[in-house]
C-alpha cells in the first residue's frame, strides 16, 4: 500500500514523502533517499520494492526546499536541472537537508530499527546520516557522488555501513573509491565493473548483474542490522 505523507523538520518547514507499506507487520522501516532526478518513478519503484521485502519504505522529497514536485528523467536537460537542483539544496545553510532526513528517520522509528539507503546525491545524503544523525541502525549508501572525497572519507559513521561504488564510474575515480576504503576499515566497500548508476533500470548504465548482487547484499545487511 501506497500513500503520500507530509513531515515536518525540526526548524518548522513541511515537505512531502512517498511511503510503501508492506502487505503483513513491518519488521522496520528504510528511509530511501533519492538520485538528482526527484521522487520519480524509479525511486517510486526502489520504496515499493523495499515495502514488499517487509519494510515501510519512505522516501523524503530532498529537493523541497529549493523546488516542489521534482520528478525528472534522464535526458542530458534533466541531468542539468537536477545538478542545479542538487547545487541549490547543497548551498543552503547547516544543517539543511539533513534535518528532512531526521524528520523521515524519527517518522520510520515508530516501525522499527530504520535503515537509510541513497543513490548518487542521495548515496552522499546516506553516508552524511550515518555520520551525523542518531537513530539509524545501518546504512547502504550507492555511489555516492563526492564520499569518497577528504573531508567526506574523514568523518566516521554511527552506525554499519555497506557501499556500493562502480569501477567504471566516470563521476567517481576509482583511487578515490580505494582510498576511501582504506579510509574507512569499518564499512563493508563493494565494487562492482559497473558504471555510475547501475542500479537505475531507467538509464542507460544500468547493470543488472550487479544491481542483483548489490540488492542481495543490501537486503542481507539490512535483514541483519535491523531487528
Amino acid at each position: 500500500m501506497t500513500t503520500p505523507l507530509q513531515l515536518t523538520a525540526a526548524d518548522g518547514f513541511s515537505f512531502p514523502a512517498y511511503v510503501a507499506r508492506p502487505q503483513g507487520a513491518a519488521h522496520g522501516a528504510i528511509v530511501v533517499l533519492q538520485e538528482i532526478f526527484g521522487v520519480n518513478a524509479h525511486i517510486r519503484a526502489v520504496v515499493n520494492s523495499y515495502a514488499a521485502q517487509g519494510y515501510v519504505a519512505i522516501a523524503p522529497a530532498t529537493f523541497h526546499r529549493v523546488q516542489a514536485d521534482v520528478d525528472l528523467g534522464y535526458t542530458p536537460d534533466d541531468i542539468a536541472a537536477g545538478v542545479a537542483l542538487k547545487a541549490a539544496v547543497e548551498a543552503l545553510p547547516a544543517p539543511g537537508v539533513l534535518q528532512d532526513i531526521a524528520a523521515s528517520v524519527a517518522y520510520a522509528a515508530q516501525f522499527g530499527a530504520v535503515g537509510v539507503v541513497g543513490y548518487c546525491w542521495g548515496g552522499l545524503l546516506t553516508w552524511r546520516a550515518a555520520c551525523m544523525l542518531d537513530g539509524i541502525a545501518a546504512a547502504v549508501p550507492y555511489y555516492g557522488g563526492g564520499m569518497t572525497t577528504a573531508a567526506e572519507a574523514a568523518r566516521q559513521p554511527r552506525c554499519p555501513v555497506l557501499a556500493h561504488f562502480g569501477d567504471q564510474d566516470h563521476a567517481i575515480a576509482l583511487d578515490s573509491v580505494l582510498a576511501f576504503q582504506k579510509a574507512q576499515t569499518a564499512v563493508q566497500v563493494q565494487i562492482y565493473p559497473a558504471q555510475h548508476g547501475f542500479n537505475c533500470d531507467h538509464r542507460g548504465a544500468y547493470n543488472p548483474a550487479a544491481a542483483q548482487l548489490a540488492r542481495e547484499r543490501t537486503l542481507s545487511f539490512f535483514a541483519q542490522h535491523l531487528r
